[in-house]
């Protein structure tokens, strides 16, 4: 007989009373309609695979383990904390290795979580109340068990001083409760937000004992403590880290992670410059290389390694939306303020002419979000489900986009498109704006800005934009600028147009508040580039957030997706239907590839392997 059990034998009379007690408190407590525990949750609908699912489809249990793994990446680091932004350039890879969440994201489906610190999860048919059940195998890297005190302590640090995300939906909670020390009740009442108790479930789980939350805002190089397969091993600041696995990794064995990380070390360097990090790929020194350029992929590739077999060029695709990549006005500007001028300056950019002389041909102009996806709306016309949607907004939407008609405009090809400058100078008049001695001016003042760039490539890619919107009498002056000091200024809003990146998922969500929600639009270090504030974005996040099925959901993702267009934010550029990888003939993947990923989850390769370790 156990020694609990003798103790519990000898006082049973006490604590049966006491027992009784608490069940009958924590059942009153419990919310209406409470859900039984499950293995998942999905944004929509249900989790495809079952409760005894043994590994995702994507990922080779069987994979070796072992080895290194180089990994190049662009840019430096000043900080080892991914996880505020006010302490510094935070090194990648972290997040995944070292750090780990409640649950783990299947890139097979649009958005459903599957256990990993925590075992299970309960939700209430109304999305009001989330609980989660910790796995208590689960431990950081020192051995000590993760309880519910750790992810109180990570909620609530991570609520005031984490990222600008993180602090918008974490601030929905109503409040947060620990009944024991593996178990975690969130309180999410009167939010309307389907989406929540899954970004609630991607927190990462930080260890109390090892954290401070009086330093937690500042950089730092010290070693962070995680729970995941990893231990940072090596630090040489600003220029490489080295990651080496934990060997007594408590979730080796668990189904979301089965098949994943699987070399013994991960060796990730930073190069100050794209040049840098080619020429290191060509010579064998890192052994990955996710493509961008056109310019490379089709002409930079023909080197010795790759002909004769030491390195692999491949074009993959998957179901993912490609989502939008422009030039965005920063409409914080007073000169950006009116849609006619952004408009106007938007139609000067010659794609057809980029696209043959800058990139081979092989890029798409992307005229949507969501583009080649489901959720897009161009090329659609609204639904009546869209247009109940739109109808408190009668002014967010123009009535070509609303039709699905909209495209940005297409030029001749020759660069000087007379009729392209001569629509954005009519629509100009409209606004007020005259040519005066080859300057666009408006009541004394000059149509100039900056064009903000951090690298060779966005350079030539904005001096041909420049070229073109001088032919409208614009001054548009193009700006490079270091890694650092673009982070700084894009994070605090210090410029007046830059290229942002709009990555798309097949489930959007709460990030489309820091994206282009008006609470992000004066919020330092948010993704709100633009400096939007719309009534209209705003109703529209909440429809998509708030929708209970698929019909509902793309839905409302399409009428968001026509309000931002309609707004004229962003210039859009392009985009490739393929991603462009090439990697040493020593590293292997999985054949079967994630719908909704690249073969990579991060920039360190989750599901590789090395063939001979």
């Amino acid at each position: 007989m156990s020694l609990f059990a003798i103790r519990a034998r000898a006082g049973i009379s006490r604590h049966l009373a006491l027992a009784l007690a608490v069940t009958a408190i924590v059942a009153a407590s419990a919310p209406a309609g409470a859900a039984e525990p499950t293995h998942g949750v999905a944004v929509h609908g249900a989790p495809a695979l079952p409760a005894d699912f043994d590994h995702f489809p994507y990922a080779d249990p069987n994979a070796k383990k072992g080895g290194r793994l180089r990994v190049g990446l662009p840019g430096t680091f000043d900080s080892l904390n991914p996880f505020n932004v006010k302490s510094g350039t935070a090194a990648q890879g972290l997040v995944g290795n070292v750090f780990q969440t409640l649950m783990a994201r299947s890139q097979d489906e649009p958005f459903t979580l599957y256990p990993l610190v925590a075992k299970s999860i309960e939700v209430d048919p109304a999305r009001t109340h989330v609980t989660f059940h910790l796995d208590p195998r689960a431990h950081f890297s020192d051995g000590k068990p993760i309880t519910s005190a750790d992810v109180l302590f990570s909620f609530d640090l991570l609520k005031s001083t984490g990222r600008p995300q993180q602090r918008i939906a974490y601030g929905l909670v109503k409040s947060i409760r620990a009944p024991d020390a593996h178990t975690v009740a969130y309180d999410i009442s009167g939010v309307g937000d389907r989406e929540l108790p899954l970004i609630l479930a991607i927190m990462p789980v930080l260890p109390k004992h090892a954290t401070s939350p009086e330093t937690f805002s500042e950089a730092t190089l010290a070693k962070p403590l995680g729970s995941g397969p990893y231990v940072v091993d090596v630090v040489e600041p600003g220029a490489r880290v080295l990651l080496r696995r934990d060997p007594d990794y408590w979730g080796a064995d668990v189904p979301s992670q089965r098949g994943f990380y699987n070399f013994d070390e991960i060796d990730i360097q930073y190069f100050r410059d794209g040049n840098s990090l080619f020429e290191a790929f060509k010579a064998g020194i890192v052994d990955y290389r996710d493509e961008t350029s056109t310019t490379r992929w089709s002409t930079g590739y023909d080197f010795p390694a790759l002909r004769d077999g030491r390195m692999v060029k491949e074009a993959l695709k998957n179901e993912t939306p490609k989502g939008l990549s422009g030039f965005v006005f920063n409409t914080r500007r007073p000169l950006f303020s009116d849609i006619r001028l952004r408009e106007a300056l938007g139609m000067m950019f010659d794609f057809e002419w980029v696209n043959a002389n800058y990139y081979s041909g092989l890029y798409t102009r992307t005229k949507s979000f969501f583009d080649e996806s489901i959720l897009s709306s161009s090329g659609r016309p609204a639904s009546e489900k869209e247009r109940a949607l739109l109808a408190p907004y009668p002014n967010a939407v123009r009535a070509d986009i609303l039709e699905g008609k909209w495209r940005p405009p297409v030029n001749d090809g020759t660069g000087r498109d007379r009729e392209i400058a001569k629509r954005a100078l009519d629509l100009l008049a409209a606004a007020g704006w005259r040519l005066d001695g080859g300057r666009l001016t408006r009541d004394g003042e000059t149509a100039s800005f900056e064009i903000m760039v951090k690298d060779r490539d966005q350079e030539r890619l904005a001096l041909s934009y420049a070229s073109s919107l001088a032919r409208i009498g614009v001054d548009a002056r193009v700006r490079l600028v270091d890694e650092v000091q673009y982070q700084r200024r894009r994070q605090k809003f210090d410029f007046d147009m830059m290229i942002g990146q709009y990555m798309a998922s097949a489930s959007p969500g709460n990030e489309q508040r820091m994206r282009w929600g008006s609470a992000s639009a004066a919020q330092e270090a948010s993704f709100n580039l633009a400096g939007a504030a719309s009534p209209a974005i705003d109703g529209l996040i909440a429809a998509l957030l708030a929708a209970q099925s698929d019909d509902d959901f793309v839905t409302a993702v399409r009428a968001y997706d026509r309000v931002l267009l309609s707004g004229f934010y962003v210039v859009p550029l392009f985009h490739a239907s393929e991603q462009w990888i090439a990697h040493s003939a020593k590293i292997e993947r999985p054949q079967r590839l994630p719908r909704y990923g690249a073969p990579m989850f991060g920039p360190t390769l989750e599901s590789w392997w090395r063939k001979n370790p």
